[in-house]
């Protein structure tokens, strides 16, 4: 009889064991599986060179590629007078040189080495600048967009120096 009540017990303990191991991995899975971020989503106004590091997908011939204006300042197109070749070979600054953005987003252009500063206006992902200066904290640099008069300044380390 002793030994029925025992066999009765460990069978009820081992019922509530296999429940709350079951309901424990159950919940375990089910976290992980919505804690995985999605695929970034590609959209047909992305650049030719986001898309280029994305899972290829197929893109509708003749959809745009340019940078909608409302999010990042375009590119100004080069008057008739002067060309890509010319832009590079302006003379620059002392102490300056010429860089790509390297932050996918772009960048926000400030007035002062400030997070809080005023946003005069971006550059986009890919784009020449000119690196004239770095913060004495070396956290900010003062760019000039190439080809452009515009000048402002962007968190450093989101461009990468170029030779041309």
């Amino acid at each position: 009889m002793f030994s029925n009540i025992l066999k009765y017990i460990l069978g009820f303990l081992l019922a509530i064991a296999i429940i709350v191991g079951s309901g424990f991995a159950a919940a375990l899975y089910l976290m992980n599986r919505t804690s995985i971020l999605p695929e970034k989503p590609i959209f047909s106004n992305d650049k030719s060179s986001v898309k280029a590091k994305l899972p290829k997908q197929k893109v509708k011939p003749g959809t745009s590629t340019t940078v909608a204006s409302t999010k990042i300042n375009p590119k100004p197109k080069p008057s008739p007078k002067t060309t890509d070749k010319d832009e590079s070979s302006q003379k620059l600054p002392p102490g300056s040189y010429r860089a790509r953005v390297t932050w996918p987003q772009g960048l926000s252009i400030r007035e002062s080495a400030d997070q809080n500063a005023k946003r005069i206006g971006g550059v986009a992902f890919n784009r020449k600048v000119i690196v004239l200066e770095q913060s004495s904290d070396k956290a900010w640099q003062r760019i000039r967009i190439d080809g452009s008069e515009q000048e402002g300044w962007v968190k450093a380390g989101n461009t990468k120096a170029i030779n041309e």
